[in-house]
């Protein structure tokens, strides 16, 4: 429990930079946290399948003390991408797509080669 004067030990003080975590599921009951101070990277790198089954992505400001779930942003940037790019979108990402976007895998069929 979080205690009034107590620093979070989720959002850090420090510098002002927005972090981005990929909560990353290795197996039945183990979960990674992975950091990346660059969204972009995060983005590419779940496209490119560096991660075995992402859950969550979690933004957080190290100044403003803010934590916000951005997975449904993740999932739509991903659909759009694949949209743009004409491809089909990677199993691997089709979970996460259904669980954090409302049209889920029907508006991800429609990305295709």
């Amino acid at each position: 429990m979080l205690r009034a004067g107590v620093p979070s030990p989720v959002v850090p003080y420090g510098a002002d930079q927005t972090l981005f975590v990929v909560i990353d599921r290795r197996d039945e009951v183990t979960e990674m946290r992975i950091e990346r101070n660059d969204l972009e990277v995060a983005i590419n790198e779940l496209v490119a399948g560096c991660f075995n089954d992402p859950i969550k992505v979690i933004s957080f400001n190290t100044l403003e003390h803010w934590v916000k779930d951005i997975s449904p942003e993740i999932a739509a940037e991903i659909l759009a991408r694949c949209d743009i790019d004409r491809i089909t979108l990677p199993d691997h990402l089709s979970d996460f797509v259904e669980s954090n976007t409302s049209w889920g895998i029907k508006r991800a069929d429609t990305c295709r080669r």
